[in-house]
């Protein structure tokens, strides 16, 4: 076997050897290693685009870390040339950092002196939105900021769920649905007009088509799907009328509430007493609004008990919650700001003295004692309910022009939903309380 002698002649090259392997290791230790997007208020040229990158990252299959309570609830992602641009393109503000930095935020971060957290995001999520097929005479705050955010979402109706189809999806958000088959409480105001004619001859029809004789049994059938699908292990989200009426009727599912303009026979006798609050997710102890001519569904609802609170002082609290303890809370709560400016809705906010006990309230209006934004658990599932209809429009009316989330990048109201649109991609840690 041959044998090969390989010399150095270490005399003749030690000043150039030594330039190049000093250059070689400042550039390896120095090198970039993350990319860092901010979500503090200075940060940040565009938040809502910003949830979109970390979507588009994680369906390129790669691991996202939410930095909780850090710069505004950063994001920190791997560093490539695509993600770079993907950035620039979208808009995006997001510094480049070393391996030293992003050791250094991370060890800050693990701190037991700071209430901060590093959340590994694991798997875009399979988003759903529950909305009626075509046009509505009013647009969904959800489906505004998803389309803005650059983040897929699939469109199911009553068709799809009662056909078990949400066992496809991680995520589902309720568009601004009434559930109790009064179409919406529209009769008193809209009876005659001929949007609200045809969506009740449509919701008919397609009642019909699925096997029921009314569309409250319908919206009935619908209802405890989505019940059963958040108790299996989704997460669903809803705004909105949506929120109550869903509520209303889960606690109704036994029993007649409509009245005959709705689905042309009486309603149960005595259907306040025969409602089942066990079997409602977020609030108990609700008294129904009996009269078709009222907008209302029931006393869970504070629009018609805001007298002490004007626009200009229409803010709500978001809570702060033990990132390292209660990281499900801080997640959803993640913004550049505490104080979030209110808006209303069908349902505006929730009265808290009708929250139930076991369901966490995020976000609270406290001079009038409203719940806006809450959070609960129900079997292995996830809820979350959002009081307001659209964050960058005070007052919504049916008809009104869509909102330009062009004009509102930086929405810390629209952010709340898109906290919500990323959590269920968190990998999954044993709760410590």
């Amino acid at each position: 076997m041959t044998t090969y002698r390989f010399k150095l002649h270490v005399h003749k090259f030690p000043k150039r050897i030594f330039l190049i392997l000093v250059l070689f290791c400042s550039v390896f230790l120095g090198r970039a290693s993350e990319i860092l997007i901010p979500m503090d208020a200075e940060g940040q040229q565009n938040h809502l685009k910003a949830y979109g990158i970390a979507y588009w990252v994680l369906e390129k299959q790669y691991k996202v870390q939410w930095l909780l309570n850090y710069r505004g609830g950063a994001f920190m992602l791997p560093d490539r040339e695509a993600i770079r641009k993907e950035c620039q393109i979208r808009g995006v503000s997001f510094e480049i950092l070393s391996d030293g930095q992003k050791q250094s935020i991370l060890e800050g971060i693990a701190s037991p002196s700071q209430n901060q957290e590093a959340v590994v995001l694991e798997k875009a999520p399979k988003i759903a939105v529950y909305s009626p097929k075509g046009n509505q005479p009013w647009d969904d705050a959800v489906t505004l900021v998803l389309t803005y955010a650059e983040i897929p979402y699939d469109v199911v109706y009553d068709e799809e769920v009662l056909n078990d189809q949400l066992v496809l999806y991680n995520w589902l958000h309720l568009h601004h649905e009434d559930f109790t088959g009064q179409y919406g409480k529209f009769y008193g105001a809209f009876r005659a007009a001929p949007w609200y004619i045809e969506n009740k001859q449509n919701a008919e029809a397609l009642a019909a088509k699925l096997g029921y004789s009314k569309v409250s049994e319908a919206k009935r059938a619908v209802a405890l799907k989505i019940r059963n699908y958040v108790i299996g292990g989704g997460f669903m989200f809803a705004m909105c009328s949506a929120t109550d009426s869903f509520d209303i009727a889960l606690a109704a599912s036994e029993v007649d509430i409509c009245e005959p303009m709705f689905d042309g026979d009486p309603s149960s006798p005595g259907y306040q007493q025969k409602l089942d609050f066990t079997k409602s997710f977020a609030f108990q102890d609700f008294i129904l609004e009996r009269s078709p001519l009222r907008y209302e569904f029931s006393s869970i609802d504070m629009t018609n008990k805001r007298g002490n609170v004007a626009k200009e002082a229409d803010y709500f609290t978001l809570m702060d919650f033990s990132a390292k303890w209660d990281p499900v809370p801080t997640m959803l709560c993640q913004n550049h700001t505490s104080l979030v400016k209110g808006f209303m809705g069908q349902t505006t906010a929730f009265d808290r003295k009708l929250v139930k006990s076991t369901v966490l309230v995020l976000g609270e209006n406290r001079i009038n004692s409203e719940a806006r934004y809450i959070h609960g658990i129900k079997g292995k599932g996830f809820f979350t309910f959002y009081g307001g209809h659209d964050p960058e429009d005070y007052q919504h009316r049916v008809g009104d022009p869509k909102t330009e989330l062009e004009l509102h990048p930086t929405s810390p109201g629209y952010r709340l939903i898109l906290n919500n649109v990323l959590f269920p991609a968190a990998r999954k840690k044993k709760q410590k309380t």
